[in-house]
């Protein structure tokens, strides 16, 4: 692992560390608010993932994995002692997920805001709406990247995950960076519809888990939610009302509480 290819972390406080992993076109700025109300009692570090923030480019353009992304990490991990706590928003929540599936005996416990399992969605039932509805805008948002049209890509992937009309509400001071972190989009779509889930892994996390989402999510999101809170043995699932899936990010005040209280419990 070169010096290069080490994320940047953001850092505060002292205690039982907590891992926060932040969703697809984001960065580890996204978890500030949470990093200051946790901050009293724990060490929190929030990474740049691959390819986001100031952390380095993806390794590989096709073939891309979350071992990939636990690769960069590793390092990071490493250094945090024998017990730490993991958030993870949308892509972040499949990032946090395949580490506490990795390091069972380390994680003690779990926050998961909408994790992007999506393959998960075709082994109950084959062809749900969710799963086709996300590997379509998927599969448009990469084509329009590779055509060099990130502005487009942004624009049907925020209003997919945020709601009809948001990319048009969007300050035009935000759209050029949220448009350039489209770029790994085929790196993500990759590897999470490469990774092979299976509900019966799932189940053998002994361990507590908090599942959040929004009331007014993508059905992709919803419909996974309940898959997740029937595997997870310890999980507790809250469907925040009026909120969809980027509420961490837009109203943090709303879900940033829920995680401190969780993770207070476990402490």
């Amino acid at each position: 692992m070169t010096e290069a290819s080490t994320p940047f972390v953001r850092q505060a406080g002292q205690g039982t560390p907590v891992l926060c992993l932040h969703s697809n076109a984001s960065s580890s700025s996204q978890w500030r608010g949470l990093m200051d109300l946790l901050a009293p009692r724990f060490h929190v570090l929030a990474p740049d993932l691959l390819g986001a923030g100031r952390s380095a480019a993806w390794p590989v353009v096709a073939g891309a994995r979350l071992q990939h992304e636990l690769d960069a990490l590793a390092p990071l991990l490493q250094g945090l002692g024998p017990r730490l706590h993991l958030v993870g928003h949308s892509y972040g929540g499949a990032v946090a997920t395949r580490i506490a599936l990795a390091w069972p005996e380390r994680v003690a416990s779990l926050v998961l805001f909408e994790p992007t399992l999506f393959p998960l969605l075709g082994q109950p039932h084959p062809g749900q709406p969710g799963a086709i509805g996300i590997a379509a805008v998927a599969a448009t948002a990469m084509a329009q990247v590779d055509q060099g049209d990130l502005t487009t890509a942004a624009a049907g992937f925020i209003d997919y995950w945020m709601g009809a009309g948001a990319w048009a509400a969007m300050p035009e001071a935000r759209r050029g960076a949220v448009a350039e972190s489209m770029r790994p989009i085929r790196q993500w779509t990759d590897a999470i519809f490469a990774e092979p889930w299976q509900l019966a892994d799932l189940a053998g996390l002994a361990l507590p888990v908090l599942l959040l989402g929004g009331e007014v999510s993508p059905t992709s999101a919803h419909d996974l939610l309940p898959l997740l809170a029937g595997a997870l043995p310890q999980a507790r699932l809250q469907v925040l009302p009026g909120l969809g899936h980027m509420a961490p990010v837009t109203n943090p005040q709303a879900v940033n509480p829920l995680i401190a209280d969780f993770f207070h419990d476990q402490a």
